[in-house]
């Protein structure tokens, strides 16, 4: 090696490495050479779109997606000894998203720039056109359609291919095996699977985006200051960012009055909500274990094929299978009926408390025709009609009929004076003020000048089917 050559190459990586970042540059320590990882500028509202083969079996079948980056072109190179001045760089040029054919065109142009440059270093020429025209020169657009197919040639392996070039559709891997020789061992296609490739894609995308924002300065309209992205937090549907600090303060708030359902954009009438990511992020891990069991019992709640262990020490959610209405307990292994929430009765009615018994008389009389067959068929007709005779016997006692206060036996006075003798307990009671009166003269209370009751024993009385009032006496 020529100490020209030698000092022309340390110069160049030494540019290359103050010019990129470590993401974008790194210099292999042991050789003369290094790896660079160029990011193409993509136009904005970029779409790709890749499909797999009808004739494989891949979890998805495809894929559509508007990215603003694509993972990066990746260059490995070796500087031969003789470089600049008499050979090029030898490399290898790989992608997760551009075919071999595609690889192959961009291999050709970099020896072009070689030939057009020789004697000089090229390196920075090569990424300045791979990271600005790649796009242009592949004739590359959106929406960019690609299409993965798998080929039998001596061993199995996936490609990918232009939908728009001749290596399309069924005659795919044919073609591509046709022209095998015509492609460049430089030009690397790295990627395994479909599922995999979009995976990446995905990935990638996101990542490079938080980077960028992460960088930038953000206003928050909440306390009105400008702050760093990677102080900063947006909502994923509506984009709307606010400071970290102020979106933890209002969540905390939130999960401690059991709002979970409410962890939404503070923008006026937006209503987009955080995701469970976003939440663990900024609130602790106490706050956190709340919101997650209560978004958990808000959801389970929302389920009509899920009921909750009757047994107040459990609680444990339990799956109830379709037209089935017993219940097992995967903690306590409770059997349980789905409907009353008793043990297990079988095909037998549910048996009802008798202070329930008031509530379904409610429910029967209030419920649509489908309701009251379905409340019949749990508890029986006869035990509703019981139920409904009960409390019209009920409402009659009530209003027709007055208590003994003895023993509160049901008293109805049909004619006679207001000297009560209940038939339970034989305990005299004035039927006026319902207060007991003395065994041995009880018509004392009616007689003495001091009692509520004087000179009112046949107050109200039927006569000849009218009432007649005693009137008082001076």
């Amino acid at each position: 090696m020529s100490s020209e050559d030698k000092e022309a190459q340390e110069d160049e990586l030494l540019a290359l490495a103050s010019i990129y970042d470590e993401d974008e540059f790194k210099r292999v320590d042991s050789l003369q050479g290094g790896e660079t990882r160029i990011c193409l500028e993509l136009p904005q509202n970029f779409k790709i779109f890749v499909s797999g083969s009808p004739t494989e079996c891949l979890q998805n079948s495809g894929f559509e997606y508007t990215v603003c980056f694509l993972p990066p072109l990746v260059l490995n190179f070796e500087l031969p000894p003789d470089y600049p001045s008499v050979s090029p760089p030898m490399f290898t040029l790989s992608s997760k998203w551009l075919s071999r054919a595609q690889l192959t065109a961009l291999c050709k142009h970099l020896d072009n720039l070689w030939e057009e440059n020789r004697g000089c270093v090229v390196l920075f020429a090569w990424m300045q056109f791979l990271k600005e025209e790649t796009l242009a020169y592949l004739s590359i657009t959106s929406p960019y359609e690609l299409k993965m197919c798998r080929q039998e040639n001596g061993q199995s392996r996936t490609s990918l291919f232009p939908v728009n070039s001749e290596l399309d559709g069924c005659g795919a891997a044919g073609a591509a095996t046709a022209q095998e020789e015509t492609l460049d061992e430089r030009a690397v296609q790295d990627v395994e699977s479909l599922s995999s490739l979009i995976r990446e894609i995905l990935d990638f995308d996101q990542a490079q985006q938080k980077k960028c924002f992460n960088s930038k300065m953000f206003f928050c309209s909440i306390c009105f200051s400008e702050k760093l992205g990677s102080e900063c937090m947006y909502f994923m549907e509506c984009r709307h960012i606010y400071c970290k600090s102020c979106l933890k303060d209002y969540f905390e708030i939130q999960i401690r009055d059991g709002q979970v359902h409410c962890l939404s954009c503070p923008e006026p009438k937006c209503s987009s909500v955080a995701t469970p990511g976003q939440v663990k992020e900024l609130v602790g891990e106490e706050l956190f274990a709340r919101y997650d069991r209560l978004l958990l019992q808000s959801s389970l709640d929302l389920m009509t094929d899920v009921v909750y262990c009757p047994r107040p020490c459990c609680q444990t959610p339990v799956m109830q299978e379709p037209g089935c209405t017993m219940g097992i307990c995967s903690r306590c292994n409770y059997a349980f009926c789905t409907l009353c929430k008793m043990t297990y009765h079988g095909v037998s009615l549910c048996k009802i408390t008798a202070e329930k018994l008031m509530d379904l008389r409610n429910e029967y009389q209030e419920a649509d025709e489908a309701t009251k067959i379905f409340l019949e068929q749990r508890y029986g007709k006869r035990v509703i009609q019981k139920a409904l005779e009960e409390m019209e016997s009920r409402e009659w006692l009530e209003k027709n009929s007055k208590a003994c206060p003895c023993c509160g036996t049901p008293i109805e006075k049909l004619d006679g004076c207001n000297k009560m003798t209940c038939t339970g307990c034989s305990q005299h009671f004035c039927w006026l003020c319902m207060g007991s009166l003395s065994r041995v003269n009880p018509y004392k209370h009616f007689n003495d000048t001091s009692s509520p009751c004087f000179n009112r024993l046949f107050q109200a009385m039927n006569v000849d089917g009218d009432f007649w009032a005693a009137e008082d006496e001076d």
